[in-house]
């Protein structure tokens, strides 16, 4: 038995049944970490060391009949822009690359409420803003299917880290796709929740309209659980709603019989990648034979999407990261003669080149001169997005779409192309435009081996709907049992051997539905 190949509801089974303990499911990980951790770099600050102490004194207090909580001694690992007190909290940012923060996270009290063990906070695209993992300030994250591609972003380390095998699951956030299209990439479960149900207090910033807290786990029935610890009101966070609280894994029935499924058009046009269409297409007549119904539609607003996103993004991370002036926070430079010079210096050399982009953008469109044009209409736009869902899920419970046009890229590959960069999120930023919740499972792999990703979009609050949709396709077509990352002797940068196991007909590719 291999620990750190079991879901945490396999770990759980077999720590009530007394067949490991705490301390071997955290040896086992950590020991992971120390093989697999300088190839898959996944990490910005590692805490094995910590974790042991933790896993020794968490374990004696459940022996003990101290502890009773439900994931006790369950490690986990957590996106680097969530503060967590006594620890290091830098965004991938050399703006914040000493900074400790003195308080935690709502979403980590409540992990550290359950007393699961924190291995680590995991790397990012700097202050969240990228899509492959590549703008760290610190390392570049590498796919585990084939180290030469990137792992999606800006949850990169955390897919990764899944992916890998190096926690069990992950804490990431998701502001235009960054949990859902790495999650792709990956191929492991990525839950946007609805924006409201999960607190955004300790959150670093990047856009506070959009930007959402969610699980990457090994299944669906994990993000399940990890979303039954982190959703509720929270006092501290203005945006939080006060809905009824939920178990979500009540609502993995296996069952999708009658459920009605829209599939937008403009999410299977031109930009798509053909092996990724046909995953899709393969996976839609699954749900077909399994008795749910399911029709072509039309969300003409989408196209939209991409433009209104990147306006609104930029004009609020314009905003928020304008505290980081070497003075109230952040980096300050060493260099300067006068306060002009800190502050010019100080964001100078603490951002990074896309950071600044940003910014430079989200200035442009709230300026006096280009607001109304940009910003507003922007704003405009967002609501016809809102109304345009609203409409579809008159008629639809769910809709289905690719989560990214494409497979993992290689490293290198887009990173000195902004605006190629930026078309991996548009099958994705439409949801946080409309604070909808998403989730993206694997559907396949295509002719390289690398996972592809299907999105399940659902109604405000209708997590419990998508989950049960993501499970029932989980459970038919058993990807994991299929397909994974097992790699030939030592892992090397310049090459992987991936073995994929194709005794499925299920995930192969198939003639497109007829609707």
């Amino acid at each position: 038995m291999n620990i750190t190949d079991l879901t945490v509801h396999e770990l759980k089974e077999k720590l009530d049944k007394k067949e490991i303990t705490i301390t071997e499911i955290t040896k086992a990980y950590v020991d992971r970490i120390n093989e697999k951790e300088p190839e898959v770099k996944a990490f910005v600050t590692t805490l094995t060391d910590t974790a042991m102490e933790e896993a020794k004194k968490i374990e004696e207090k459940v022996n003990n009949g101290e502890i009773k909580t439900e994931f006790a001694g369950i490690p986990i690992g957590i996106k680097d822009n969530m503060c967590t007190k006594g620890v290091k909290t830098t965004c991938s940012s050399k703006m914040l690359e000493n900074f400790v923060a003195p308080y935690d996270a709502t979403v980590v009290e409540k992990l550290n409420a359950e007393n699961m063990i924190d291995l680590g906070k995991l790397n990012m695209d700097e202050f969240a803003m990228g899509a492959s993992t590549e703008y760290s300030a610190f390392k570049k994250t590498c796919n585990p299917w084939n180290l030469n591609k990137v792992p999606g972003g800006s949850s990169g380390g955390s897919a990764a880290a899944v992916a890998a095998g190096l926690v069990p699951w992950a804490l990431g956030s998701d502001t235009g796709g960054s949990i859902r299209q790495p999650a792709s990439f990956c191929g492991v479960v990525g839950l946007k929740p609805t924006y409201g149900l999960v607190s955004r207090f300790g959150l670093v910033a990047f856009a506070s309209s959009l930007d959402q807290i969610g699980p990457i786990t090994k299944d669906v029935k994990d993000s399940a659980m990890l979303l039954n610890l982190i959703a509720g009101h929270d006092e501290k966070d203005t945006t939080s709603i006060n809905v009824e609280k939920k178990d979500y894994t009540k609502a993995l029935k296996n069952d999708v019989k009658g459920l009605k499924i829209g599939i937008p058009k403009e999410y299977f046009g031109e930009g798509i990648n053909s092996e990724v269409k046909k995953a899709l297409e393969t996976a839609i007549e699954e749900y077909k034979s399994m008795g749910a119904i399911v029709e072509e539609c039309s969300v003409p607003i989408a196209e939209y999407a991409l433009a209104t996103y990147y306006i609104i993004a930029c004009a609020e991370a314009s905003s928020n990261l304008g505290r980081f002036d070497g003075i109230r926070y952040g980096y300050r430079t060493p260099n300067f003669e006068n306060l002009k010079d800190i502050f010019v210096n100080s964001r100078t050399e603490g951002f990074g080149e896309e950071v600044k982009r940003r910014i430079i953008l989200g200035t442009y469109v709230l300026s006096s001169g280009y607001y109304d044009a940009y910003y507003k209409k922007a704003q405009q736009v967002r609501t016809l997005v809102k109304k345009e869902f609203d409409k579809a899920f008159e008629k639809y419970d769910v809709l289905i779409t690719p989560t990214s046009p494409t497979v993992a890229f290689d490293i290198g590959q887009r990173s000195n192309n902004p605006l190629e960069m930026y078309l991996a999120d548009i099958c994705t930023v439409s949801l946080n435009i409309a604070g909808l919740p998403g989730i993206s499972i694997p559907c396949g792999v295509d002719s390289t081996g690398m996972p592809i990703g299907m999105q399940i979009i659902g109604k405000h609050f209708d997590e419990e709907t998508i989950l049960n949709a993501a499970y029932t396709y989980e459970q038919k077509i058993k990807f994991r049992d299929m397909y994974k990352p097992e790699f030939k002797n030592k892992w090397k940068t310049s090459s992987c051997v991936v073995e994929l196991h194709r005794e499925n007909p299920r995930c192969a590719t198939s003639t497109p539905p007829v609707f």
